[in-house]
């Protein structure tokens, strides 16, 4: 790999995890005092897990980003799905603010249904460009499903 290319590795691992970043910052100061106050569904992970888990799947997102990226904008159908790469990294990090920030349960649980369909359409892109690429989506597509169903359940038990 030539410098150019490691160089977009690091931007693109920087990047998602920027994204992470951001969103903890609504998220670490709701965990001890207002998450821990909600009524939570049995399937509800250890608070601990959280933090590994979304820094492993930022870690494949940038990856995954890279593999794309470094075929070129040029090559039909990078830019696109670059475009849609980023708007999932937005609304990520929305949704954080819109749960954890806001206490929008109802609202974050529509956000995260958007974001889930914009992850699924970006891995379709990604495959078509890069199979690892899409294949690194994989693990996120499911996380955000997982994600959806408890965020979901935790508006329900907290209305």
């Amino acid at each position: 790999m030539n410098g150019s290319n490691i160089l977009k590795l690091v931007v693109a691992v920087l990047l998602c995890q920027a994204a992470g970043i951001l969103g903890s910052l609504a998220t670490a100061p709701a965990i001890p005092g207002w998450y821990k106050g909600l009524a939570k569904p049995s399937f509800t992970p250890p608070n601990w897990l959280f933090g590994p888990a979304w820094i492993t799947l930022y870690l494949l997102m940038g990856i995954a980003l890279f593999l794309v990226w470094r075929q070129g904008l040029d090559r039909p159908g990078v830019k696109a799905a670059l475009a849609l790469f980023f708007i999932q990294l937005g609304l990520n990090a929305l949704w954080s603010w819109l749960f954890f920030g806001w206490h929008q349960l109802g609202l974050a649980f529509a956000e995260i249904v958007l974001l889930w369909v914009v992850i699924l359409l970006v891995t379709i892109k990604f495959f078509a460009l890069s199979r690892a690429a899409g294949w690194l989506l994989v693990p996120y597509l499911l996380w955000v499903m997982f994600a959806s169903v408890l965020n979901f359940s935790l508006w329900r038990l907290n209305l």
